[in-house]
């Protein structure tokens, strides 16, 4: 018998969209609450995306302990459920050597699965959708609902093999997740959330966060970034890999084999990062219960002053029932 009355355990996690500040705030949030940092970033899963997915340093992660980054190869499938049940892991060992669990990232899709309710607003990707419409246009749609039916045999039961649009949304949400829809949607209803999450959420004015994004993006081709997708490719990753799909990535890749210039490539990013980050905040918006700081009008120490009571009182609870 399901036991009504379990206590859930008391986490912290730093939202927001990319370039808003997460990184510099998490890093000083851990060192005043004897924290351990977990990432919840879809693409700092994987091993070589350094420059690209903007890592922190291997001196910080000393300083400051890292879990869940560097943790897959790029041509490893690593699903949303993947991260669940190790950031699950990687909490409960934490708290067992009395230190706090806190979460940073802006990957939405990732926290609903860690707190089973992915399969209320499962993730869509454009890049993925896109590269779905090109393989309808070459292989047909008889073949991806052939494919849908290997990987979802329930959804492919329900979905006609004429309709193009329920077939793309149904392996839109495997390739995305690494596993099928229909696997949430029975699963994720039954699990309930043994995580009490305090999301700390930052936000900018969107035209500040544009700049941000827009000299990000500079830096990282400036830093090795077209390099290091050379690098990628000359190691005979496949640039249809899910992890090199990502915005940046595809850009570039776009650009080391001659479809397009440096500059074609540095401006897709900053758009398509543009883009991610209103996404990103269509989705952050609805996250609950959460503290938004404007960091246009709160300087960090400030906020940081701020939130620690909050945090302090939040980690210190018993649980709720």
């Amino acid at each position: 018998m399901k036991n009504s009355h379990v206590k859930k355990t008391p986490v912290i996690a730093i939202i927001g969209p990319t370039a808003v500040g997460k990184t510099k705030f998490s890093l000083e949030l851990a060192r005043n609450l004897n924290a351990e940092l977990i990432s919840v970033d879809s693409r700092q899963v994987y091993r070589y995306l350094d420059v690209g997915t903007d890592k922190v340093s291997p001196e910080i992660r000393h300083e400051i302990l890292h879990h869940l980054i560097d943790v897959a190869d790029p041509d490893q499938v690593y699903s949303a459920a993947d991260f669940a049940l190790q950031a699950a892991d990687a909490i409960d060992r934490i708290r067992k050597r009395n230190r706090a669990p806190l979460l940073i990232g802006g990957t939405p899709f990732y926290y609903k699965a860690l707190c089973g309710t992915l399969s209320e607003d499962l993730p869509k990707d454009p890049a993925v959708r896109k590269i779905l419409e090109e393989e309808i246009n070459e292989r047909g749609l008889a073949e991806l609902h052939i494919e849908l039916r290997a990987v979802d045999p329930a959804a492919a039961e329900k979905i006609h093999p004429n309709d193009p649009v329920r077939t793309m949304r149904a392996l839109e949400i495997y390739r995305i997740t690494g596993r099928p829809a229909t696997w949430w949607y029975e699963n994720q209803a039954k699990m309930g959330s043994p995580f009490d999450i305090l999301y700390i959420g930052l936000i900018r004015e969107r035209s500040n966060l544009y700049k941000n994004i827009a000299a990000r993006v500079r830096e990282q081709f400036s830093n090795g970034y077209p390099e290091e997708v050379e690098w990628l490719l000359a190691q005979g990753y496949s640039p249809a890999l899910p992890a090199l799909q990502g915005f940046g990535y595809r850009e570039l890749v776009r650009y080391v084999k001659g479809n397009c210039s440096y500059e074609e490539a540095l401006e897709g990013d900053i758009r398509s990062t543009k883009a991610f980050s209103r996404r990103q905040m269509t989705w952050f918006k609805h996250f609950e219960p959460a503290l938004w700081y404007d960091f246009d009008k709160y300087k960090m120490y400030e906020a940081m002053e701020d939130v620690l009571p909050y945090c302090i009182r939040h980690l210190e609870q018993e649980g709720k029932e």
